[in-house]
């Protein structure tokens, strides 16, 4: 068993080590719109189940997709989660097909109890990615001349948060995260004719500086001996960004001159108002079964001054996990089994159509660490996930990702008696 959690160790340290070469964490010319490719704060064990966590409650693991489940921690526990994710996407377009591989450190979470009714989370997590290069090339009209349009972008948004969850009754907890935004997106576009003339390049730089709020709750009724019914629905509060917004033109022949103008825009974005409700049913300690369905209304939401340059988000999500034999001395039947589908509409369109919706499935293990403090647990999460495009003039996607996480949970607060 040493051997076995070495290894297991030795994978993660590699994982996390091949991110830290990462230039980038996505690769994908939609996250050049809106805020970039958005995150779900799914950890690893919830990706195994298709991204599920509204109405997921367990004292085994951290769940920041509803902070009512914070209350659920065991009060001898602490626990710390890290996780990393590796992906392989495949872009089509008119026939031609690219490759790109990215990885990238996705979060770092904490969680401990502070009163018998209260639990404290606290970590880092992605809020949303910018990660794109491609070129394209158009003939001006009425001239013999073609224009050469290279784009770029990089950046994301991330959060530092701290969230409470409390039990107001033994079958109804609340809670709330509330976290400091921050992050800088960088948007490049290179203009050059093939006739020599004046070269154009347009540079887009938004800081953000701001703050998320968002509440959830979580009601579980007992059904018979050993069956447990979890309902749970969270909100994210829709605000106006703390930003600036800084935009450059520079127009130059190369050598004799260069002229620039900027212009800046404070606070011109906004976060969306969000929704979500769950379902999780869980038979014993052995199977669990999640749903769940959220809205993000992006269309009520800004983008550089502007309304409706959104499209309202949906996500539905479902899952289960598998546990054969907690208390098993068989390694493999104390393994936990995860499989999961889920569909994402976007949030952001393009001159040419609304950006592709998603297709996902998954599935995953939860490896126990230790033969007696069984609750550390390496996740391993397969996804493959397809992005179907609104027309043909869109590029689609098909891309798959392996996400690895780290769940450390050790009794530190215990008190031993000795005799």
């Amino acid at each position: 068993m040493k051997s076995i959690r070495k290894i297991l160790f030795g994978v993660l340290l590699l994982a996390v080590g091949g991110t830290t070469y990462a230039q980038i964490s996505t690769n994908t010319p939609y996250s050049r719109y809106g805020l970039g490719d958005l995150s779900d704060h799914s950890f690893a064990g919830n990706a195994g189940m298709g991204g599920t966590g509204i109405g997921y409650r367990t004292p085994f693991h951290i769940n920041p997709m509803n902070p009512a489940s914070y209350s659920a921690v065991d009060s001898l526990s602490f626990m710390f989660d890290m996780g990393v994710s590796l992906k392989q996407s495949q872009f089509k377009e008119s026939g031609l097909k690219i490759n790109a591989n990215n990885s990238s450190f996705d979060y770092l979470a904490a969680q401990f109890r502070l009163h018998r009714r209260v639990g404290l989370s606290l970590g880092m997590l992605p809020v949303s990615t910018v990660g794109y290069k491609f070129s394209a090339t158009t003939n001006v009209a009425d001239a013999d001349v073609k224009a050469y349009n290279t784009m770029s972008g990089s950046g994301g948004l991330q959060k530092a948060y701290i969230g409470i969850g409390a039990k107001l009754f033994p079958q109804l907890s609340i809670g709330a995260n509330v976290a400091y935004l921050y992050g800088t997106i960088d948007h490049s576009n290179t203009l050059t004719l093939s006739n020599g003339g004046d070269q154009t390049t347009q540079t887009h730089t938004l800081k953000v500086n701001s703050y998320t709020l968002d509440f959830g709750l979580q009601y579980t009724q007992k059904i018979g001996k050993t069956d447990f019914l979890t309902i749970g629905a969270t909100y994210a509060l829709g605000h106006n960004l703390g930003s600036e917004d800084k935009q450059v033109v520079s127009l130059t022949d190369g050598s004799t001159y260069k002229k620039t103008t900027e212009t800046i825009v404070k606070d011109g974005y906004s976060l969306p108002h969000s929704y979500g409700v769950g379902i999780s049913y869980a038979h014993g300690n052995r199977w669990l079964f999640n749903a769940d369905y959220a809205v993000q209304q992006w269309k009520n939401a800004i983008y550089i001054n502007k309304d409706n340059a959104y499209l309202n988000r949906t996500r539905i999500a479902l899952g289960a996990e598998l546990l054969p034999a907690a208390n098993s001395r068989k390694y493999f039947a104390r393994v936990r089994y995860r499989v999961g589908a889920f569909y994402t509409t976007p949030y952001v369109t393009t001159p040419s159509g609304d950006a592709p919706k998603e297709y996902g499935v998954s599935a995953g293990i939860g490896l126990p660490l230790s033969t007696y403090q069984r609750n550390s647990v390496l996740n391993i999460t397969g996804q493959f996930v397809r992005a179907t495009a609104a027309n043909s003039m869109l590029m689609s996607e098909n891309r798959f990702v392996i996400k690895v996480g780290l769940t450390f949970n050790e009794r530190w607060f215990m008190k031993w008696k000795i005799q």
